[in-house]
């Protein structure tokens, strides 16, 4: 009985794992997407591909808010 209870909380905490796995790959997409898309208005402009610091600083904010509202998911709590 106790080897039963044993494998059915490895399967619980089994989620953490995947879960990385699966954030990773999103993340890879997603500046993989980024970085797509920055070389194809580099082509269009005849240029090579580079940020502004404006530019810069206006991505940064808007990951951290995206992280922010990632982190809020699944909490309940609507301000």
């Amino acid at each position: 009985m106790t080897d039963e209870i044993d494998t059915i909380e490895e399967v619980i905490d089994n989620w953490r794992p995947k879960l990385l796995i699966v954030g990773a790959v999103i993340g890879a997409l997603t500046g993989l997407g980024a970085a797509y898309l920055l070389i194809q208005r580099a082509e269009k402009d005849g240029s090579r591909p580079e940020l502004s610091t404006k530019e810069g600083i206006s991505l940064g904010l808007l990951v951290f808010g995206l992280l922010r509202q990632v982190s809020m998911l699944g909490g309940g709590e609507e301000k």
